[in-house]
């Protein structure tokens, strides 16, 4: 590849042939219509509509804000379609918003996050060539619960929550799968006369399966034979597959757990593994809302104390029944989602396929969102059967190797397998005694300890380009990462001041603002077990030294804190942030990107305060051409989850926790106003919503080109 600057046209004509080479190997595993290529949509091919955005992007920059609301780029507008309390049905009372209503099984849910849009045949069924109408899934990850009470969430003297509040709350977390249609002015609206229309919930049955469904280690009161679960929880990033249906990922399912001192009643591999997980003894978790404390097992169960006489007693083992990919049919809502033990058990930060090809294995990867965790790939035994559609399909998922990745300083990788019995996850190992592929899969973070993978600056979306086929992953950030453990591919450990609203200073450490790195397959194949890899781009303040902003970025794209990560049919790279380090500039934002290629760029010399230096390899810097700020949220509010119509024409965005901090007679936000148009500024005094958005052009044209 050339190493010349990003501003040389030689330069993009050879991005350009390389891309077009890759193309001629990607054609073959090319996937079904409209999941990989837009062939069946009716659209161009996508690697000429991305060489005429190469040279520069189809909007105007949006500059850095603090308002409270939305702002997107001239010609456009954004709508709210889905906010906290909406009803799917109709009949419904319209929300409230002063925490009153109590049937959130059939509202929407709080702290809108991945999502994703199947087109709606006529018949029901998923067309992925449809705009028109379309199943929109979501998750909710959590919950303001300043807002969602009428007075906040209370306990009485005995510390005991109000069992009302507590089914609200467990009803406002999950998944929900909504019927869109487009309106006569190119914006949407719910169709809540569809049958298909459903709240997945904490109450929701679940089924296992996968090596470690059966496993004594899932066996609790609820469960005695390990097969079943009620509830997915802390729903985060997604995915999808090729069989249409919605993958939903649990992430920081351990802090809703209460643990007692039962160390003793407990094996020492129990305690090692429960450790591992951050479920030490006496623990409430970082957003411990008791709900253990009302009588019942469905809310019993998230004190996960050894009490009994055994794990068919109490919930010993309830936490072993989060942390999975969940999947979904948005078409059958009789049918009961399952969680997938095969592709192992963490703080799951989406699950992403990799272009597919029938006859060949099919291919997921995924992040574990914390500190020095690590990325993950799955390969599934079963190869890809197209005529396998629905929940059918999950045969693929039942059974497969799951990998992780060691970044090696040379650029290379490799993709360690996790199975019992190799790379020492055996009974013997120092760091667990593994008895069983189970234990492996159950203990997945143990095992990857163990075979020696790359500890990572908390790994979150990633995105499979679906022009090359290279995967993208969000590092968003590392406040322990020091300048004596950095490595190539976590280079970066530095100070950044913050200024605090009272105009004081707070010195923030470690990998501050986070980079997104991405690698190629070797052979350009999904189940490869090595490949190459590069630092696509560091997040920076555009006046940061040139040893922190190491991609070039300006005010026209300065960013911190990558987190969701998405490709749209036409390969522009679509960036999130999730972010505390730079609020002082600026509220979260999304930015749109034309990528380049691994090996784009170069080696360079990260120096660390003069504390350490690391060679990285770094893709070609950013210009305001390739990267530009797309839309800057209102307070306090991440942005995250990206979804797009297959014509382009209609980009729907979530708005999470808008005043997160505020209480709740005095909300730190307004947002969203109660027009509707999510650039206006909501009313002095009303509650905040997380929300879902549509943002299409005023001239009814493709969103960014």
């Amino acid at each position: 590849m050339s190493q010349a600057s990003s501003n040389d046209p030689t330069a993009f004509a050879d991005i350009l042939a390389h891309r077009l080479s890759r193309r001629r190997v990607l054609a073959g595993s090319a996937a079904v219509a409209g999941l990989f290529t837009l062939s069946g949509c009716g659209r161009s091919d996508p690697y000429d509509r991305r060489a005429d955005a190469l040279q520069k992007l189809g909007f105007q920059a949006v500059p850095k804000s603090k308002d409270d609301l939305v702002h997107v780029p001239p010609g456009y507008r954004a709508q709210v379609l889905y906010a906290l309390g909406d009803p799917i049905r109709e009949g419904q009372a319209a929300y409230g918003n002063q925490g009153a209503e109590t049937d959130f099984g059939q509202r929407s849910g709080d702290h809108h996050d991945g999502m994703y849009f199947f087109g709606l045949s006529t018949g029901g069924g998923w067309d992925p060539a449809i705009s028109e109408r379309g199943i929109l899934c979501l998750n909710h990850e959590n919950i303001t619960d300043a807002y969602l009470h009428p007075a906040g969430p209370s306990r009485d003297e005995n510390g005991v929550r109000p069992a009302e509040e507590v089914r609200r709350e467990m009803e406002a977390h999950g998944v929900s799968v909504i019927a869109i249609r487009r309106r006569v002015d190119g914006g949407y609206e719910l169709d809540r006369s569809s049958p298909l229309n459903r709240r997945v919930t904490l109450l929701t049955p679940m089924e296992l399966d996968g090596p470690a469904a059966g496993d004594a280690m899932l066996a609790t009161k609820l469960s005695q034979g390990g097969t079943r679960a009620f509830g997915t929880l802390n729903n985060c990033a997604n995915g999808h597959t090729p069989w249409g249906t919605y993958l939903t990922c649990e992430e920081n399912w351990n802090t809703y757990f209460h643990r007692g001192a039962d160390e003793p009643q407990r094996s020492a591999a129990e305690n090692t593994a429960l450790a591992r997980y951050a479920l030490a003894p006496d623990s409430q978790g970082d957003n411990y809302r008791g709900w253990n404390t009302v009588a019942g097992d469905i809310t019993e169960r998230f004190d996960c104390s050894a009490a009994g006489a055994s794990a068919d007693d109490d919930f010993r083992n309830e936490p072993n029944l989060f942390g999975w990919i969940v999947e979904i049919d948005p078409f059958d809502p009789a049918s009961t989602p399952r969680k997938h033990t095969a592709m192992g058990r963490f703080s799951h930060e989406g699950c992403v396929p990799a272009p597919v090809r029938a006859g060949q294995p099919v291919v997921f990867y995924m992040g574990d969102d914390s500190r020095f965790e690590y990325v993950y790939k799955f390969v599934s035994d079963l190869p890809y059967d197209p005529s396998l559609q629905g929940l059918a399909g999950s045969a693929h998922l039942a059974s497969g190797t799951l990998y992780v990745a060691r970044f090696d300083a040379d650029g290379s990788g490799r993709w360690l397998p996790l199975r019992h019995g190799e790379n020492g996850l055996t009974a013997d190992s120092e760091v667990y005694p593994f008895q069983s592929q189970a234990d492996v899969l159950v203990h997945a973070r143990l095992a990857a300890d163990a075979v020696g993978a790359t500890r990572m600056d908390r790994p979150e979306w990633t995105a499979v380009d679906p022009v090359t086929g290279e995967v993208y992953l969000t590092l968003t950030n590392n406040s322990r990462r020091t300048p004596d453990d950095v490595d190539a591919a976590n280079p970066r450990s530095y100070t950044d001041g913050f200024t605090n609203a009272d105009g004081s200073t707070t010195e923030n450490k470690g990998n501050v603002n986070g980079h997104i790195i991405r690698w190629r397959e070797r052979g350009d194949d999904p189940a490869a077990t090595s490949f190459h890899w590069d630092v696509y781009l560091f997040g920076a303040e555009s006046g940061a030294p040139a040893s922190v902003n190491l991609s070039g970025l300006t005010d026209d794209n300065d960013l911190s804190s990558p987190d969701g990560l998405w490709f749209d049919p036409a390969g522009l790279l679509w960036i999130e942030t999730d972010d505390a380090a730079y609020l002082d500039h600026s509220n979260c934002m999304l930015l749109a990107a034309v990528p380049g290629t691994q090996g784009d760029g170069g080696a360079v010399t990260v120096d660390n305060g003069g504390q350490s230096k690391v060679v990285t390899l770094r893709g070609r810097r950013a210009t305001p051409d390739n990267l530009r700020r797309f839309l800057v949220g209102p307070m306090e509010a991440e942005i995250t989850g990206l979804a797009m119509t297959p014509d382009r024409r209609a980009l729907f965005v979530n708005i999470q926790h808008p005043g997160e901090n505020g209480e709740t007679a005095s909300p730190s936000s307004h947002w969203p106003a109660a027009s509707g148009d999510a650039t206006a500024a909501g009313a002095a005094g009303s509650r905040p919503r997380s929300a879902t958005i549509v943002i299409t052009r005023e001239d009814g044209g493709e969103i960014a080109v």
